[in-house]
């Protein structure tokens, strides 16, 4: 079990301190963890995510009706959705080292649970929801703006990378494509290594722990890379 001065770091970084702890431990563990100490099944954080996760929604769509009064519907929801789907919200907890404080059962250890963005993004979700309960809607909704709504021009580039680029590449009578160049590492663990091809040449190559994130970062890569060749 982490001690509490592993947690206050983690409250520092988060610029959140919680009066009842006990609610960001619960948001940190998981059910494997939970299982292994025989703890009861709701110490886990899969009641506090599914919580944190309305929160989550509401704060963003809360912004992005406030902020963009020209924006309509079905764009105001395709952009809620770059912002928090599953490898958005894992790269948001990277800011603060969250999985790192992750508890953990052994075997979900040792299988790569720690660095999976199913679970990071659930705990980030969970950390939310102990947010709310802890200091309210204000409080929860504040750390959201700092790690979620921050920076969201380049966040939709990123999530949006493949979708971009082909309308791109296509106004020009071309094509986008990608090719698998490599699998790293353990089956429980792959990492794969994809690169965008424009019209059969090599624009940008990307890693990931699936083959679409591989492409994506592909993708944003090639999109880095014709943005500067515009600019010469």
């Amino acid at each position: 079990m982490k001690n509490k001065h592993e947690l206050f770091r983690l409250e520092e970084a988060m610029g959140y301190h919680f009066r009842e702890q006990k609610l960001l431990k619960r948001a940190l563990t998981h059910s494997s963890y939970a299982n292994e100490l025989r703890l009861n099944k709701l110490e886990d954080y899969e009641r506090l995510e599914f919580l944190g996760d309305a929160v989550l929604e509401l704060s963003v769509s809360e912004f992005l009706f406030e902020n963009n009064d020209q924006m309509e519907e079905g764009k105001m929801t395709k952009l809620r959705a770059s912002l928090v789907c599953e490898p958005a919200l894992a790269m948001n907890a990277k800011k603060i080292d969250l999985s790192q404080y992750i508890f953990l059962g052994k075997g979900e250890e040792l299988t790569g649970g720690r660095e999976r963005d199913s679970i990071v993004s659930d705990v980030f979700e969970a950390v939310i929801g102990a947010i709310y309960l802890d200091g309210g809607f204000a409080n929860a909704k504040e750390f959201v703006k700092k790690f979620v709504l921050d920076d969201m021009e380049q966040k939709r580039l990123f999530f949006d990378s493949k979708t971009i680029l082909q309308e791109r590449v296509q106004t020009e009578g071309k094509k986008a494509t990608y090719e698998l160049l490599a699998e790293l590492g353990p089956d429980h663990n792959k990492e794969y290594v994809s690169a965008a091809m424009i019209d059969g040449i090599k624009y940008g190559e990307g890693r990931g722990k699936t083959k679409k994130g591989a492409e994506q970062q592909a993708a944003f890569e090639s999109l880095l890379k014709l943005d500067k060749e515009e600019k010469q």
